[in-house]
């Protein structure tokens, strides 16, 4: 868990204004309270590297999906891309995104939000790229990219639902296998 209490609280305003506001629909399988992740146990849930789906657009509004590794550091997911891939174009024309992480009918994790990069080439650094840089090279070990021919985003979260057929199950198989930080 990397998130301070302050991230905590912002995390968990946003799962329930994101729940609130969705619609009839979403809120019938959802079920706030009953099948949604507080953010403390979204955040034990979402450890190590999750495979996201992660959505761009072209220039002419056509949606794009690929998988990405995907790291809920801070209260957002950060992803990493080749600077010449045609999602880093997507990323930096049109920086509006949607990830989901899903675990079979376990866990799915639905997130809108804008990309940012935490180390763009010849800019500075987003100021949260020195920790997140340390978690990566935990995570793949030092050798395991050359760091500045990745570029990573921090996706900030605008929405955010959280979903377990069986929230406090989950959380309590989660926070007793998770690795340590």
């Amino acid at each position: 868990m990397f998130e301070t209490t302050t991230e905590i609280t912002d995390l968990q305003r946003l799962l329930d204004a994101s729940v609130s506001g969705a619609g009839d629909h979403l809120r019938s399988i959802v079920t706030p309270g009953e099948r949604t992740l507080t953010a403390e146990q979204l955040v034990r849930v979402a450890t190590g590297i999750c495979t996201l789906a992660l959505a761009t657009t072209t220039r002419r509004g056509e949606p794009r999906v690929s998988g990405v590794d995907g790291h809920f550091l801070h209260g957002a997911w950060v992803v990493g891309t080749d600077p010449g891939a045609v999602k880093a174009r997507h990323l930096a024309d049109r920086p509006a995104v949607s990830a989901a992480h899903l675990r079979g009918d376990d866990l799915g994790i639905f997130t809108h939000g804008t990309a940012h990069p935490l180390n763009p080439a010849g800019a500075p650094a987003h100021p949260l790229w020195p920790a997140t840089l340390d978690h990566l090279q935990r995570c793949y070990g030092p050798e395991g990219f050359v760091w500045d021919e990745v570029v990573f985003y921090r996706i900030e979260p605008t929405w955010m639902v959280a979903y377990s057929p069986d929230p406090a199950g989950l959380a309590g198989s989660a926070a007793s296998t998770a690795p340590p930080a």
